[in-house]
């Protein structure tokens, strides 16, 4: 399986700036208060139950971050699935370190791993159907960019990244710009032609609009019954890609995928996911 990453580089003002909120002004005075210098140890972080790996590029480098001199040795990658008990990563190194850059590191492989393992769940639902599961701009402020990695892992695709990445028109778009004719005669004038265009429709007589004006190449049915998805896609007949959004959950999944869209949008993704259960172990 290729494995979604991105270079140390860019992640590294992210966990910097997380470790730097947990080690406040004076660095961790328990550490430094309890453990003897020169004392070493070997870490294990360990799944504590089933699950679908993220983060873990992320944790090794907050270890790596608070001592250089740590060797980390991942285990299992990112993407692989895990079971309780078993062994992610190893630390190896000065105790301090290790323990001052453990909460973070535990966090971003907690928080991660549990989106992972709900776009999984989500991917499972949906197989042997042509819909891909996507994720949203429903992320954690500043965490965006790990969340979205995330959703990769668990074998789903990415939105948008951010408002600058292609046209969304959505229905506050169309009420404030004067109706769905408006606002893609407007597109059509002035968008590049590099810029993917999609709008958001909630009715079939807007959907039957938007085929006749032309303009978009995506579709988003917003909170449309699987019986409106199904018509929707017989409308459409291959014109242009189809996203259904709007309250997608695990539970309702399958059934959205079996309309025929080409896509399911969901923010729960990454505003619903459980934190996955992982431990540090000396």
């Amino acid at each position: 399986m290729s494995v979604a990453t991105l270079p140390d580089l860019i992640l590294e003002p992210l966990v910097k700036s997380a470790l730097m909120e947990d080690l406040g002004a004076y660095g961790d005075v328990t550490t430094r208060t309890v453990i003897p210098q020169g004392v070493t140890y070997s870490a294990r972080l360990r799944a504590r139950e089933t699950a679908v790996a993220s983060g873990l590029q992320v944790a090794a480098l907050a270890f790596r971050l608070v001592d250089p001199t740590l060797t980390v040795t991942a285990c299992v990658r990112d993407g692989e699935s895990c079971e309780p008990g078993d062994v992610l990563m190893t630390i190896e190194g000065a105790a301090a370190s290790i323990l001052m850059g453990e909460r973070v590191a535990l966090n971003f492989a907690g928080r991660l791993t549990g989106i992972a393992t709900l776009t999984a769940a989500m991917v499972a639902e949906a197989k042997g159907t042509r819909a891909r599961i996507t994720c949203t701009r429903k992320t954690t402020p500043g965490l965006r960019m790990v969340e979205k990695l995330a959703v990769l892992h668990g074998g789903g695709f990415n939105h948008r990244y951010s408002l600058s990445d292609a046209i969304l028109i959505k229905d506050n778009h169309i009420a404030a710009a004067g109706g769905i004719r408006a606002v893609l005669e407007a597109t059509k004038a002035q968008a590049s032609h590099m810029m993917a265009v999609e709008i958001e429709v909630d009715t079939l007589e807007q959907l039957h609009e938007v085929l006749s004006v032309g303009g978009a190449s995506v579709v988003l049915l917003d909170n449309m019954t699987p019986e409106q998805l199904r018509e929707a896609v017989s409308l459409a007949n291959g014109r242009l890609a189809l996203e259904a959004s709007g309250n997608v959950r695990r539970e309702t999944v399958a059934e959205i995928a079996a309309t025929g869209v080409d896509y399911i949008s969901s923010g729960a993704l990454t505003h619903s996911a459980r934190t996955v259960d992982l431990g540090l172990d000396f």
